[in-house]
């Protein structure tokens, strides 16, 4: 492991000269493809760098611990020393986890889509009701949300709503939210009191941008209509929704939020690359791994994920058997330590395929 970070310090070092070279800034492609290099084996070196000076400090500790003679100096050594050993040990943790293989599409942005799934228009209202705790969630984190297209139900509900999400590592922590969402609550239309169970499916995709995906302009069949709103009265009196049909594959993406027809295929192209990037990715995955379904964050969106218990106020996440009773504040986007829990658990499981104590390579650019 240590030779190969001794690689990763020596590229980072490279990468700094490269950086500084007058003939690479002035080639803005090259100078950002080294930048994107560096920002990512940036976190190794560091923690790399603070492990070597920790075990530097250990070595004169223990010199001190040799030579010393006064009883009080040899304790205060030995003190120093029993914290530094805890040191290491710590950031030696903290490197394997950075030397995990990485996903390659954890710092892009996301398409989320919501559904709601069985239980009528309650499904619905808590399609509305998950819309509005990823955007508090987002909020928090300072990123942008736009809503792409919606499907609003005439009692404030969708019965779908997709939506983009840009910021610093949106995927990496939006990833595992991924699947079936469970809902357990009495409806407000409920006289008799009776708890409903209810459903809505989460599908998170990395947003494509046109390098990761070309489209074929002649694959693809646009339609222009009026858009609707909720109980399909009319919004306006031009054609300015659009549906797109990729023909190959037979996705249909329609987008009607907005009042410019330019706007709307620009808005359905976008889901519509996200989908089929998506769908590549998902084959190639189920060909390289055919134990996938066992990770944390297999993207299976038949899979119950998660079960939001109301009279209860439980929240429980399925795949990690973790239940905290504070729904209230994760509908209001407190979201941090369920997202932590699923990234923890990720990288126990992923570290105890690599070896534990056997992790090779450095950062690689590998899917999940």
């Amino acid at each position: 492991m240590f030779e190969k970070l001794e690689e990763v310090e020596k590229r980072y070092e490279q990468l700094n000269a490269l950086l500084s070279d007058p003939n690479i800034i002035a080639q803005q492609n090259e100078f950002q493809k080294y930048a994107r290099e560096q920002s990512e084996i940036a976190s190794v070196v560091g923690k790399y760098r603070e492990y070597k000076k920790v075990d530097s400090q250990i070595k004169e500790s223990r010199i001190i611990l040799d030579e010393e003679e006064d009883a009080e100096m040899r304790a205060l050594a030995e003190e120093e020393l029993e914290g530094l050993l805890e040191d290491k040990e710590a950031i030696e943790a903290e490197i394997k986890v950075l030397l995990l293989p990485r996903d390659s599409r954890d710092e892009k942005d996301v398409i989320m889509e919501i559904r709601a799934g069985t239980g009528g228009e309650e499904a619905s209202l808590f399609s509305a009701d998950l819309f509005r705790m990823y955007s508090r969630y987002a909020e928090n984190k300072k990123w942008k949300v736009d809503i792409l297209s919606s499907n609003e139900t005439g009692k404030g509900g969708f019965k779908e709503i997709i939506l983009s999400i840009q910021g610093k590592g949106v995927f990496s922590k939006l990833k595992f939210e991924s699947g079936t969402h469970r809902v357990q609550r009495v409806p407000e239309t409920e006289t008799q009191g009776r708890v409903h169970t209810s459903a809505v499916t989460v599908a998170i995709l990395p947003e494509a941008e046109e390098v990761d995906l070309q489209i074929n302009p002649s694959e693809l069949k646009i339609d222009v209509f009026r858009s609707s709103g909720p109980g399909g009265q009319s919004v306006n009196t031009t054609d300015s929704a659009v549906r797109i049909t990729h023909v190959p594959s037979g996705l249909v993406v329609t987008c009607q939020d907005e009042k410019s027809q330019h706007k709307n295929r620009e808005k359905a192209l976008k889901v519509l690359r996200a989908r089929l990037l998506d769908d590549i990715q998902s084959k190639q995955q189920a060909e390289m791994a055919k134990d996938r379904k066992q990770q944390v964050g297999s993207g299976d969106r038949s899979e119950r994920i998660r079960t939001y218990n109301y009279p209860q106020e439980r929240i429980t996440d399925h795949r990690i058997g973790l239940t905290l009773h504070k729904l209230s504040q994760v509908m209001e986007g407190n979201l941090e330590e369920i997202i932590e829990g699923l990234t923890l658990h990720y990288q126990a499981e992923a570290l105890k395929k690599e070896g534990g104590d056997s992790v090779q390579g450095q950062p690689a650019s590998t899917s999940a």
